[in-house]
């Protein structure tokens, strides 16, 4: 049986960290991305990564912003990993010389094989159900996408990580799992009470579910 990693995405208290961090989360999500419900800005972000404990990793989330927005951000907000949502090429994602996430748009029925060579300097790919040709270009949304599209896919070249997105909740979680046996899962909405406000009890069931999945 193996282990199923979690990150809680679009955090925006301290209590929310800290909570997250003592039920064994592996990453926490910081979106910086002024569009998004869940953003926070420069100076929430460095405050909420130094709440942050160690072995724990703090993620900043970025879509389409310049390398210098992502500069200035790392100058205050010391993310040990990246994450981009948009439709930044590797180099862009790799200039950085943090660990980074690419998030891949499942609503546009990309080619994951193709994907999986054309960010192979990712430490994962993060299949979410967002689109970049349509309206819902930041995720969040609670919507999932369709796990069948991926059951076949095998990765013959690095990254070998995927990490699943998009809608996952108490109620679906273990069927993602047990469907695509992911490196980790990511959730955002499903843990909240309102919009970057996470509940504390969807918190710990959701990290207990996940525990008791068979993958």
């Amino acid at each position: 049986m193996g282990v199923t990693r979690i990150k809680f995405c679009g955090l925006t208290r301290a209590e929310d960290v800290l909570l997250a961090a003592d039920l064994g989360v592996a990453a926490l999500g910081f979106v910086c991305v002024p569009a998004s419900k869940r953003y926070v800005d420069i100076e929430l972000a460095a405050a909420l990564v130094r709440a942050t404990p160690p072995f724990v990793h703090s993620v900043g989330l970025f879509q389409n912003a310049s390398a210098e927005v992502v500069r200035a951000t790392l100058s205050q907000a010391k993310f040990s990993m990246l994450q981009f949502h948009g439709a930044e090429d590797s180099s862009f994602c790799a200039s950085f010389g943090l660990p980074f996430i690419k998030a891949i748009p499942m609503a546009d029925a990309p080619d994951l094989a193709e994907c999986a060579i054309t960010f192979r300097q990712a430490s994962a790919l993060l299949l979410d159900s967002h689109s970049l040709l349509g309206t819902d270009k930041i995720g969040g949304s609670g919507h999932c996408f369709d796990w069948s599209s991926v059951t076949n896919l095998t990765l013959h070249s690095p990254p070998s990580c995927l990490i699943l997105a998009g809608g996952l909740t108490l109620a679906n979680v273990a069927s993602g799992i047990r469907i695509l046996k992911p490196y980790a899962v990511d959730v955002s909405s499903g843990i909240e009470s309102s919009p970057g406000i996470k509940d504390a009890e969807k918190m710990r069931q959701f990290v207990q579910t996940v525990n008791a999945a068979l993958i």
